[in-house]
This record gives structure tokens, C-alpha cells and sequence, in this order.
């Protein structure tokens, strides 16, 4: 056996033996335990990225174990292949955005392959696929005709650049993530999914699934799920509009109500347009308002502004007038669009209230019973009531209860439970999406296509600009005559993304949008993927999960059964200041780095000019500070299993990684090693037999590090996935065999029983030279093939152990004594030991303490 690690050589014989033998094609088998691992498959962006590569290879490692394991395992693969970008691209480069997506495709996929990830290719797909959203499109269509889909006015981030809708979460210091523009408030027709129906058992089900806490929380959060009151305000004024004398607010702090001293609307509210009618000044604060932040963290730290409508709102229970103001920090998608504001005991009330002289009057009382200290701001803890009339004295829950009965009784009010989930709207105004398959009638109707005449293919030879949907412009499109027209706008991407999962199960299936396999697979048993999709792709996934149950094309209720949430991919930064005010950004690869003997970085030179450059510190791979890496150059220069082992070894899963060139090296140098290890072993020539009997000390002990190696791998890769422990043990055990020099037929038994071991407890890790690797090693089935290693309980027990003797807490001697040895029987071994008896001579024995298997303790005085 050559002793050359040849990585490129063999990296390609191995991919073509699994492409050739059609290694990973998964085949539903009901006589098998399955395991679906899914990874969230990328954006077409046209080149893969660490944090890509980094993903994908825990899925594959993890894959390939459960394979060993023999299960029946489903790893595929496939592309979020709507949205932006490839518009932005198609603008920018003057290309169809299918074609720009498509060569990425190709372009991407063979990074995959060159990676060596054990994928079914078979069941690959492109969300923009006809054959993949048409599917999308018939449900949709149900959705709508089961009531479940809506239509109206809605009022959303538009940006203008973009001219699309935003997600508040998509709103970034005002401004769009992508194009960087001031977004606007516009009001648009928009479609909607009723989540808010599921709102329970979305909250519910999270207890059925193991996912992080954060995660869980996080969701529980959006979710919102809240008890409080809803109650109404008569209104006073002159102009009241219609339903004006039912101004609705809902708190989940009834508690407070004494304290009202003004209530707030936004500016879409009714009564906000009606002061508004024939007050100049106010109609353009409520459009200023409009073209305000809607984020949630926009509305806490924005400046509170507002204007008061001319209204009074009459306190249902004392009927005292407090005034009605606009205010910016109030918006009609969230509750009913107007609080009830009590200064004393919300900040954002208090704000309000101290910058335009309303009264703040204090109904909690502290801790000391006494009104609280409300000079710098308001006191938000619950405690007991007072100013609070026949409520005084009453603590939170009492007050609740009590609030809430005398609201009902005069008919103002009633408890409801509340959610701050809000539905979700599915509508965007650009061309690169899937159609919506609705069309509109001459009178006026709204009528979902039917089956025959889907799917509505979205047009692929366009030319796209900023002046938006190209679709809007084509007639051939929309006009369906006689006064029809098809909907313009295309599904939010996130359609797409929610239920790829399931369609990986039957992909091949042009007949209908699941079958029975679904059930086969069905739930994924592991989702690994960043966690900042926490909320909203995890979320829609699981919404649109029980749409697909509650139509019967799937049985579970959850998609995901366990979720990994793998950390970033992080790197040095270095910039310049530049002429205008910027930095510019240097990669690390064009740099020098100085670094003291601690290897800590203390100054740095771009390679190209010799001159400084500043270090801006650790930060997620990006292209904005240009840090990234290219994961093709690393393949290209080390091989795949080099960057797929860096990457397991460097961190584990769920924390950051930090990218280091000298870690990849040294990944790289471990697998020459173990290359000229096995190659050594084997021309060392063949073994004999594993006579377990016959073993001497220094075999026994090989043996035993063999399985104490099999135990710690199989527990840190199947049940903790902390990869870099199961690499450091397998590291360990190299380097005990590369000092284990018995060359005796025997000798060499037990080295192979280890360097096996080593082989196959590596394999899911570096496959391709694994692959080899076994081959070498004289088995004729691949590895892939082959079982995980078992442990051999036996070879564990020791027929000695070494235990520390320590004179009043020094360390003085090491004795060797059987497992099982009495404990007068050990302390007769370390009283013997001549160096204890040197440091007890002439002294008392006042004690000695055994610790079974670890040490003797000797007091003496």
C-alpha cells in the first residue's frame, strides 16, 4: 500500500463508486427503523459558503452514522430558489433571473458532490420548478374554497426600490434589508393564511418535539398567548363617527384601569381619520405616522409623538373624560389599534404623558404599601391597588377577577385570551415567485382556479427592471378575456419553504402533491439549520404541517421531530478607513498577520502593498466584511475530508466556529498521519487471529483503549453530536498505536482490531479516505456498508488499577491493585509502598481513607 495520502485521487474514486453504485438512494422499507436528516437547503446564490459547508457536513456526518447504525436513512437535497436575489442579479446583469438560477443550480450541486455528502440526488427539485409549485398552487386553491385564505386592506412595510412588501422583521433601522431604502407604510390588497387559527395548537404541540428551549421559547413568544380584558370607552366629541362610541382596547392589566388618564389610537384608526377630516395639521401627522417604523423595536426606542383628535373617551367604570391623541407608538395590526394608556405603570405610557403634561396618577402601590416614585419613570410591578375606589387592597389576581366582573356586568367589557400572532400575509408584488391561482370576474368575484387549469407556469423569458412586476405589464399573462383577469402578485418565498420537507418524500410523484411515503418519512426525525430561522420558517413549516393533516395528505402533527440549531462560521476582519467615511475591507487571505507567542494577533499587513491594515476582530463570515472563505480553494488545495474534518473538530455544533488556516492544516497533517499508519500496518502483512486469551499487558491495554474509543465515539456522534469529542478520542487512540511497536502475529491482530476501529468510527467524518481506506484493509463490501463498531464490555475491565497514595494530601507513591481489592487490603499495599513508610516514620497514624479506584489518603502526625 502506497503510503502517499493522495486526497484528489481518492476523493474522486470514491464519489464515483457511490455515484456508480447509487450508494445513497433511499428506498421506503416498512421491515426498517427510517431516518430522515434534512438540512435547510440553500439559496442558489451561486456559490456555497462555510456556513454552508458546515451545515450540510453535521447532516452528513450524522446521516451516515444512523446508516451505520442500520437504519434506513433519507438525506436529500434540493433549492429555495424563489425571491429576490435572483431579480436583484437579473437587474443588475441583465439575464433572466431562471437562468441566473439555474446555472447556479448546476454550479452548486457539483460543490455538493465535490464535498462528498451522502445525498439522494434522485429526489432533487427547485422550488421554482413548475412540477414543484404547482403542487402549492392546488392547495392554495383548497385552502381558499375551506375558508382558510382571505383577502383585504392591509396596511405594510413597502419598500420602494424593491417595491415589494416587508416583514417587520425584514425592516432594518427603518430601512429594507436588502435594498437599504426608507420603507414606507402603504395600504394593498393583500392574501392571508389564518395561522391565528392553529394559534393554540401551535403552541401546544411544542411540547411534542425536541428542540432547544431557546427555540421553543422564542416561538412561545411570537406566539403571545396572553388572558386579559376587553373592554370599551364611550366617546365624547363633536363629529363622532360611526361605531366611534365602541373604542375597543384590550389589557392584560385590568388591574390598572383606575389609572387611565388618556387612551391612545393609531393612526389608521377610524377616530384618528375622523379628527383628521378637517384638521390639516393632524392628517399630516398621521401620514408622518404611517411612514413610520413598524418593528416591534422601532416602537420601543422611537421618539413618542402625538396629537390629541378632540375626543374624549369615557372610563367605563368611574365615567370620568380622558382625552384621545394619535400616537405614533400605536398601530392598527396590533390588538384593536388603541390602549388604554396608564402612565404610572407602563413606560412607554409614562414617556408619552411626561412630554405633553398628561396626568400621571399612580393605582399600585410598592412594595412598602405606599404610592410609588414615579419621577423617573413608571412603575410597572404588580402589587396591591390603591386611588383604586372599591378596589383598594386588592392584589393582581383579585383585582383581575373583580375588574372583569364589574366590566361584563355593565356590559363594557369581557375576558378574552388574546394572541400577538397575526396571519400571515402570503402576497408579494414581484415577478420571481410562484403565481397565486386566483382570478378576478368582471362583477367583481374572486374565484380560485380550478384543477384543469392548473398550474399557472410563471413566465421564464422576461426582462426584469426596478419599475417592478414585469407580470403587471404582460397581458399574455393576466388577461384571461371576456373581462377575467389572473392575479399578479406571486407567493412570500416562505410557501415554499414550509412543506419542501414533505415533497422530498415523493418527488417524482406528477399526480399529486404527497402519497403514502410521506407517512413513510414522515416526521423529519432531524432539522439542522441556523437559528435565525427560528420564528418565522419554523413556524409557517409547522402551520402549514397541519394544513396538510388536517386535508389527510400527511398523520403527524409536527414536521420536525429534533431540531440542531448549528452556530456561525466566524473569521478575522481587517480594514482601512476610506476617503469617504467607510472602511474597506480586506480578506484574510491577503493578509499578514503578526502574532506574539501565545499566538495572539498584534499587528497586521496587506500581503500586496506591505502596508498596515487594522484587525476589526472575530465576525461571522459575510460578504459585507469580506472574511469569507472559499470553501472550492480549500477543497482545491486540501481535499474534502480536510475541511469536513476542520469542521467537525474545530467547535461543536451549536457553538460559533471560528475559521483557522493553521487548524486546516493540521486537520490535513492527522489524516496523512493516519494514512501512513494504516498503510504501514498493512505492509507490515497480514495478522493472525484475535486470540483474546493469549493477550500480554500492552496488547490488553491497546485493546481496551480500542473500546473505551467505540464507547465515548458512539455516545458523543449518536447521542450528545459533539463531533469534536469522538474526533479528539480517535486521535488518542492513533497516536497509542503509533507507540504500540509489537509487530508479533498477535500484536498485529490486535492493532488491526484498532486501526479498524478508527477506520469506521472515522468514516462518517471523512468518507472518501475512509473509503480507501477499508478497501486497503482487505474487506470487500464498502465501508459505507458496514456496521458501527460495538463494544466489547469485556475488553473494558482492567485486571489492575493504579491508585495515588498521598501522606497528609502529598503525593508519594502509585500503587497497582486488583478492581475488586478489599479496602484492607489496599491499605496494607500503600502502607508497604518504602516511600509512604519514609514520610510516616516516627509519626502516628491517625487515619487512612480509601477512595475505591482512585486514591489512599494517610494522616499522620
Amino acid at each position: 500500500m502506497d503510503t502517499q495520502y493522495t486526497p484528489h485521487r481518492i476523493e474522486q474514486a470514491a464519489q464515483h463508486f457511490w455515484e456508480e453504485n447509487q450508494c445513497f438512494k433511499a428506498i421506503e422499507d416498512a421491515n426498517r427503523d427510517k431516518f430522515y436528516c434534512l438540512s435547510m437547503f440553500p439559496y442558489p446564490s451561486g456559490k456555497l459558503h462555510m456556513g454552508h459547508v458546515r451545515n450540510y457536513t453535521i447532516g452528513d456526518v450524522i446521516s451516515r452514522f444512523q446508516r451505520m447504525q442500520g437504519r434506513n436513512v433519507l438525506q436529500p437535497m434540493g433549492w429555495d430558489a424563489f425571491g429576490m436575489p435572483a431579480e436583484n442579479a437579473a437587474i443588475k446583469n441583465r439575464v433572466p433571473p431562471g437562468d441566473w438560477t439555474y446555472q447556479n443550480i448546476d454550479y452548486m450541486r457539483q460543490q455538493l458532490k465535490a464535498l462528498g455528502f451522502a445525498y439522494d440526488w434522485s429526489r432533487e427539485f427547485a422550488t421554482c420548478d413548475v412540477s414543484y409549485y404547482r403542487w402549492e398552487q392546488w392547495f392554495f386553491a383548497k385552502l381558499v374554497d375551506k375558508g382558510l385564505v382571505y383577502k383585504k386592506m392591509a396596511t405594510v412595510n413597502w419598500d420602494p426600490v424593491d417595491n415589494t412588501v416587508l416583514a417587520n422583521e425584514q425592516v432594518i433601522d427603518g430601512r429594507g434589508w436588502r435594498s437599504g431604502a426608507p420603507v414606507e407604510r402603504k395600504e394593498i390588497p393583500l392574501w392571508f393564511l389564518k395561522i391565528t387559527d392553529y394559534a393554540d395548537e401551535l403552541l401546544a404541540d411544542l411540547d411534542k418535539v425536541d428542540w432547544p428551549e431557546q427555540v421553543k421559547t422564542m416561538q412561545r413568544n411570537w406566539i403571545g398567548k396572553s388572558r386579559g380584558v376587553e373592554l370599551a370607552f364611550d366617546v365624547a366629541g363633536n363629529g363622532i363617527v360611526e361605531d366611534a362610541d365602541a373604542l375597543r382596547v384590550y389589557t392584560t392589566r385590568p388591574d390598572t384601569l383606575m389609572g387611565v388618564t388618556y387612551v391612545a389610537v393609531a393612526a389608521g384608526h377610524p377616530l384618528a381619520k375622523a379628527a383628521a377630516a378637517d384638521h390639516p395639521e393632524l392628517a399630516r401627522f398621521l401620514e408622518e405616522c404611517i411612514q413610520g417604523g413598524t418593528s416591534e423595536a422601532d416602537l420601543a426606542t422611537m421618539e413618542k409623538r402625538g396629537m390629541d383628535t378632540g375626543f374624549k373617551a369615557v372610563h367605563p367604570l368611574t365615567g370620568r373624560e380622558v382625552p384621545v391623541y394619535v400616537a405614533n407608538f400605536v398601530l392598527m395590526e396590533y390588538g384593536t389599534g388603541a390602549v388604554m394608556a396608564v402612565p404610572a405603570h407602563d413606560q412607554r405610557d409614562w414617556e408619552f404623558a411626561t412630554k405633553y403634561g398628561l396626568p400621571i396618577e399612580p393605582v399600585i402601590a410598592d412594595e412598602s404599601g405606599e404610592a410609588p416614585d414615579l419621577s423617573q419613570g413608571a412603575h410597572t410591578e404588580y402589587g396591591r391597588l390603591i386611588n383604586s375606589g372599591d378596589f383598594d387592597g386588592l392584589a393582581f389576581d383579585a383585582a383581575f377577577e373583580a375588574i372583569a366582573d364589574r366590566l361584563a356586568a355593565q356590559g363594557h367589557g369581557e375576558i378574552k385570551i388574546n394572541f400577538r400572532l397575526r396571519d400571515w400575509g402570503v402576497a408579494r408584488q414581484r415577478y420571481w415567485g410562484a403565481p397565486i391561482p386566483v382570478k378576478y370576474g368582471p362583477d367583481g368575484q374572486t374565484v380560485p382556479l380550478s384543477d384543469d387549469e392548473l398550474p399557472v407556469a410563471l413566465p421564464m423569458e422576461v426582462e426584469v427592471d426596478a419599475s417592478g412586476s414585469p407580470l403587471k405589464k404582460m397581458p399574455a399573462f393576466y388577461d384571461l378575456g371576456d373581462g377575467w383577469t389572473r392575479e399578479t402578485d406571486t407567493f412570500d418565498t416562505f410557501m415554499e419553504s414550509s412543506w419542501y420537507y414533505a415533497r422530498f418524500a415523493c418527488a417524482d410523484n406528477m399526480h399529486a402533491m404527497l402519497d403514502e411515503r410521506a407517512d413513510y418519512w414522515l416526521p423529519v426525525d432531524l432539522y439542522i439549520g441556523g437559528i435565525e430561522h427560528a420564528i418565522l420558517h419554523l413556524l409557517y413549516a409547522r402551520f402549514f404541517h397541519k394544513l396538510m393533516r388536517d386535508f389527510g395528505l400527511v398523520k403527524s402533527d409536527e414536521p420536525f421531530q429534533r431540531l440542531l440549531t448549528q452556530g456561525m462560521v466566524i473569521a478575522e476582519t481587517f480594514y482601512r478607513d476610506a476617503e469617504n467615511g467607510g472602511k474597506e475591507w480586506f480578506n484574510p487571505a491577503d493578509v499578514e498577520v503578526k502574532r506574539d507567542d501565545k499566538g495572539r494577533p498584534v499587528s497586521a499587513i496587506l500581503t500586496s502593498d506591505g502596508q498596515p491594515v487594522q484587525m476589526g476582530g472575530i465576525e461571522k463570515m459575510s460578504k459585507s466584511k469580506n472574511n469569507g472563505v472559499d470553501p472550492q480553494a480549500m477543497i482545491d488545495r486540501f481535499g474534502a475530508d480536510t475541511v469536513r474534518l476542520f469542521m467537525m473538530f474545530a467547535a461543536p455544533p451549536e457553538q460559533s466556529l471560528e475559521w483557522s488556516d493553521s487548524g486546516v492544516e493540521g486537520a490535513n497533517r492527522f489524516l496523512k498521519r493516519l494514512w501512513r499508519l494504516v498503510a504501514e500496518h498493512v505492509n507490515a502483512g497480514s495478522p493472525g487471529s484475535l486470540d483474546i486469551d493469549a493477550l500480554n499487558d500492552e496488547q490488553r491495554t491497546l485493546r481496551r483503549k480500542t473500546h473505551e474509543t467505540i464507547g465515548k465515539a458512539s455516545d458523543d456522534i449518536g447521542r450528545r453530536t459533539t463531533f469534536n469529542t469522538a474526533i479528539a478520542a480517535v486521535m488518542e487512540l492513533t497516536n497509542e498505536l503509533n507507540r504500540f511497536s509489537d509487530t508479533s502475529s498477535l500484536g498485529l491482530a490486535v492493532a488491526r482490531e484498532a486501526i479498524e476501529a478508527c477506520v469506521l468510527l472515522l468514516a462518517p467524518i471523512t468518507p472518501h479516505a475512509c473509503h480507501a481506506l477499508w478497501a486497503e484493509l482487505g474487506h470487500q463490501e464498502p465501508v459505507i456498508d458496514a456496521a458501527w463498531p460495538e463494544v466489547d464490555d469485556a475488553a473494558l475491565v482492567k485486571e489492575s488499577v493504579e491508585l495515588v497514595v498521598q501522606v497528609n494530601g502529598k503525593l508519594r507513591a502509585r500503587i497497582e491493585v486488583a478492581p475488586d481489592a478489599s479496602k484492607e487490603s489496599v491499605e496494607t499495599r500503600a502502607l508497604a509502598s518504602e516511600n509512604v513508610q519514609r514520610h510516616i516514620e516516627g509519626k502516628s497514624l491517625r487515619k487512612v481513607i480509601v477512595v475505591p479506584g482512585k486514591l489512599v489518603n494517610i494522616v499522620a502526625n
